[in-house]
């Protein structure tokens, strides 16, 4: 038997029997191979995908789609503070002005300047006759405090009308004289505490003394005094802003984010027993990222932070709770 006529370019080997292979043969002879493994291949996947498809289709038929997870947090107790928040200008609590006990005098000397402490009974400035005859008199502080304005000039006529020549903050003591409008005049009430930031000082705490009856006709602004004390730094005029603590409130409280608001009104979701239920609420006030639940949920109740229309009342979630943060 002849052999088989040689294929076009191959070597002189493949004219006879052949006894060793060739890389362009085995090439020939596996590309069918490899195209049939593929083939297999990308069937099985597509059987294995699927029944899974399948089964997930008939779960959710069924009534039982697999759980979402979600991430929950507890409802914390939580103080929130509501405030008022005013601005003015520091004022002496009492003043006293003083004056000379008799006309017909001139300043010859003054010894004081605004802003120092004096003590009852010391000398602020000294007078004489135009003619510097005659007794000499002197202008006596009538109480201890602090000098918080002076007129008196040496050489100008001391009577005991006109402008006073000096003016006395009573044992020091400074307040910071504010405006607010009427409508806020009710939620306030002597001795609620304030912090008083004033310009060149810092932070000081005070409480409302006084809240007048009386309302500014034009400006419809009623005056607030804020008690602050004796303090060295403080300066009349001085502008300052204070925060006024009006009420303050402990209870449940939930992130920001969780509450919802919608044509039904404000709503947090919570997840009990592996479901999602929805849930009224009344919000208080707000304070860093939280707000206060006044009504709806209870401390320690798991509540979804980030809902919204992830989730949906009545479904099947799987709760993992979020760290706690400090």
């Amino acid at each position: 038997m002849t052999s088989p006529p040689a294929a076009p370019g191959c070597c002189d080997q493949c004219a006879g029997r052949r006894t060793v292979s060739h890389p362009a043969h085995d090439l020939l002879k596996w590309k069918p191979l490899a195209r049939f493994a593929t083939a297999v291949a990308v069937v099985a996947a597509f059987s294995c995908a699927v029944p899974l498809s399948l089964d997930a289709a008939e779960r959710r038929e069924s009534g039982n789609p697999v759980d979402m997870v979600v991430t929950v947090v507890k409802a914390k107790n939580m103080c929130f503070e509501d405030t008022l928040q005013v601005t003015g200008v520091i004022t002496p609590r009492e003043e006293i002005f003083v004056k000379a006990d008799r006309d017909g005098l001139r300043i010859s000397e003054v010894l004081v300047e605004a802003g120092d402490s004096v003590v009852s009974g010391q000398v602020l400035a000294r007078l004489t006759q135009p003619d510097k005859q005659g007794n000499a008199a002197t202008v006596q502080a009538p109480a201890a405090g602090i000098i918080s304005a002076k007129t008196a000039a040496v050489g100008a006529p001391a009577t005991t009308s006109g402008q006073p020549l000096f003016q006395i903050a009573t044992g020091g003591e400074m307040e910071l004289l504010t405006e607010t409008p009427i409508k806020m005049l009710a939620k306030l009430e002597p001795n609620q505490s304030a912090k008083v930031e004033i310009v060149g000082v810092g932070a000081l705490r005070g409480k409302v003394r006084h809240i007048s009856t009386a309302i500014n006709p034009t400006t419809q602004l009623g005056e607030v005094r804020i008690f602050i004390g004796r303090e060295g730094r403080l300066r009349v005029g001085a502008f300052g802003r204070a925060t006024v603590v009006l009420a303050k409130r402990c209870g449940a409280s939930v992130p920001f984010s969780a509450v919802l608001y919608g044509p039904a009104g404000t709503v947090v979701q919570t997840v009990r027993d592996g479901r999602v239920e929805t849930r009224p609420v009344t919000v208080g006030l707000l304070a860093a990222g939280q707000a206060e639940i006044r009504k709806g949920i209870s401390e320690g109740e798991l509540v979804v932070p980030r809902a919204g229309a992830f989730v949906r009342d009545g479904d099947r979630v799987r709760a993992i709770t979020a760290p706690a943060t400090q």
